[in-house]
């Protein structure tokens, strides 16, 4: 039997950076995932200089062996038609692989790890939980991602009453064939909106790898979407012609659209499973390490009582960081309604919108400032 103060399902980001938070305070964290690490991790994968400054990321020892590529200009506009060009002498944004980036924070962490561990049930024995039949718990935190299996046990009715973000993408290497074929800039993010607005297709290089795909609000038809999107990408030369390997598939669920219940009896949700994905951009790797922060600082708050009143904090200190939320709102919020397709499709092709609107205040949140990691 082995017992715990903090059982953390779930190793990604959301995941790695609480265990570390509470490792540093003193307390018992395992961390437990069903997969081992390095394993392979669908993503778009780039972080912002907020989300190093939070993590109190070191760029030299992480980029030792590892992908870390500066983003100093963008490409948006709608898939076939017009686009901006905006270039920010800093670097705006940073390119890594999810495989390297999350082994890096779980092994940052310090906490003892349950790898190959796939959830299976959790049974309530007095104040603490018992995981699996083996784990002792006083605090069990979901950050499994969007199907965390913490949240279905919560009593959140996971991809049913919820509105979905869809996606499907690829990450390849690229040969040096390839990369002179398709001029190669792997400091230049391409970001194309669909035509009806529910959803935006990338194009991301980074080091020597090239990451494409597309997510939509609106799920039906989601590979035909992606197909004509990578079609024209061909056509205009941003994609090698023999792009390698299947595209997968993943889901996630917009900040305002969530209505998951977050806490309960010695139960906390953050990251994806709490369903925290910024609206415009579906980034969720920032949002899920400022939950991640939030959770700490009230779990420490709560000095080993957590029980759901103790709790309950977690959840006004992500509306006071992001908002109200709004399940009545215009399902397609990449853009206000009063915006039609067409004004649109110019707005973002104008490289005063693309850069101030699209890719400042959506991309990267660059008015709010960053959330520093708790310092004990």
């Amino acid at each position: 039997m082995l017992s715990c103060d903090v059982l953390i399902v779930g190793g990604g980001p959301a995941g790695s950076t609480l265990a570390r938070q509470l490792v540093r305070a003193g307390r018992e964290v395992t961390v437990m995932d069903k997969r081992t690490f390095p394993r392979d991790k669908i993503c778009a994968g780039w972080i912002t200089p907020a989300v190093i400054e939070s993590l109190a990321l070191d760029c030299a020892d992480y980029a030792k062996g590892r992908v870390l590529q500066p983003v100093h200009g963008f490409r948006t506009g709608v898939i076939g038609g017009a686009e901006a060009k905006v270039h920010y002498r800093d670097a705006a944004s940073f390119g890594i692989r999810r495989c390297e980036f999350d082994h890096y924070l779980l092994e940052r962490s310090r906490a003892r790890l349950a790898l190959g561990e796939p959830f299976k049930s959790m049974v309530r024995e007095g104040s603490t939980w018992l995981v699996n039949g083996k784990i002792r718990a006083s605090l069990v935190v979901g950050a499994g991602g969007h199907f965390c299996p913490v949240a279905r046990a919560l009593g959140n009715e996971l991809g049913q009453a919820e509105t979905i973000v869809a996606a499907q993408e690829i990450e390849v290497p690229l040969s040096e064939r390839q990369r002179r074929e398709i001029g190669f800039d792997n400091e230049v993010a391409q970001l194309y909106f669909c035509p009806d607005l529910k959803g935006y297709g990338w194009c991301f290089p980074k080091g020597d790898y090239l990451n494409v795909g597309l997510g939509r609000e609106d799920s039906h038809k989601l590979s035909e979407h992606v197909q004509a999107f990578c079609s024209w990408l061909r056509a205009r030369g941003s994609i090698p012609r023999d792009l390698p390997g299947k595209l997968h598939g993943h889901a996630y669920l917009l900040y305002p659209s969530s209505r998951r219940q977050l806490t309960g009896e010695g139960v906390l949700l953050i990251g994806d499973a709490a369903g925290l994905a910024y609206p415009q951009s579906g980034e969720g790797i920032r949002p899920a390490v400022e939950s991640a922060l939030m959770a700490a600082a009230v779990i420490l708050e709560a000095g080993g009582d957590y029980r759901q009143a103790r709790l309950a904090p977690y959840g006004g200190r992500l509306m006071a960081r992001f908002g109200k939320r709004d399940a009545g709102a215009p399902r397609s919020s990449w853009l206000p309604e009063k915006f039609r397709r067409r004004l649109a499709a110019k707005l973002l092709a104008t490289q005063w919108f693309a850069r101030h609107v699209v890719v400042d205040r959506w991309f990267l949140h660059a008015g709010q400032p960053a959330m520093p990691e708790r310092r004990r």
